[in-house]
């Protein structure tokens, strides 16, 4: 299902006709390590996909705001959600032209341990999404959005549980934040040791980093009969 957008946004100063790739912009070019940055679409869409957590940052009061949460992508879209009491919600919906935001997601893929405490780094994968948000108002917007929530935590769940009812969707705002301006930033490989530091009788090297999957454990009080779907195994 295509989203249909419930408020018309304003073209952002990066935007770009390439069906492959985004536009860099002031924003998006980093200040350090230019090599590490990725503008293509599937590495962003990857990245985005394969992220659980999203870090929101806004301005609240004149302070800056940056809250931990869920989130889900439709097409060229991500979609964010929480209580209709939310600040940062309520003022994608009250402010003109929408709330701007910067959004970010990363992963952590190794620990780089060099001989000297200088070059200790990570292997990460990032994205960075600046933007403004707009609360989401049409009805069915926001199913679609509240799908692609539970379907990017576990694919395939939002078809195999209750949908919302009438109340919970009065009780939840999803704000859309679309992507326009957007990169992401890699590091791979080993630790960069400065040639003298090489003899050193430290070791170096790169601890991996992945994410493990328990075995899923049935609610106490579920019916029965009910079997463990498909989907949780793929995990």
């Amino acid at each position: 299902m295509t989203a249909t957008p419930a408020t018309e946004a304003p073209a952002s100063p990066g935007a770009t006709t390439s069906p492959d790739a985004y536009e860099p912009t002031d924003r998006t070019v980093p200040t350090r390590s230019r090599d590490r940055a990725r503008y293509d679409r599937e590495t962003v869409h990857s990245i985005l996909d394969q992220a659980y957590v999203c870090h929101l940052g806004f301005v609240r009061d004149g302070a800056p705001v940056v809250l931990p949460t869920l989130f889900g992508r439709v097409g060229e879209a991500l979609y964010i959600h929480g209580s209709t009491g939310s600040r940062p919600l309520r003022a994608a919906g009250m402010a003109d032209p929408g709330l701007p935001v910067c959004v970010t997601v990363t992963h952590v893929d190794g620990l780089v341990l060099a001989r000297s405490a200088f070059h200790h780094s990570l292997n990460y994968r990032s994205v960075v999404v600046h933007g403004t948000a707009y609360q989401v108002t049409d009805e069915e917007e926001c199913r679609t959005a509240l799908d692609a929530l539970v379907d990017h935590v576990v694919p395939g769940r939002s078809a195999d549980s209750r949908p919302a009812n009438a109340k919970e969707l009065a009780a939840t705002a999803v704000i859309r934040l679309d992507l326009t301006e957007v990169s992401a930033k890699i590091r791979t490989g080993g630790p960069n040791d400065d040639a003298e530091d090489m003899a050193l009788p430290y070791w170096a090297g790169v601890v991996p980093v992945a994410p493990a999957y328990g075995t899923p454990v049935p609610a106490a009080d579920l019916a029965p009969g009910t079997a463990t779907p498909d989907y949780l195994a793929a995990l």
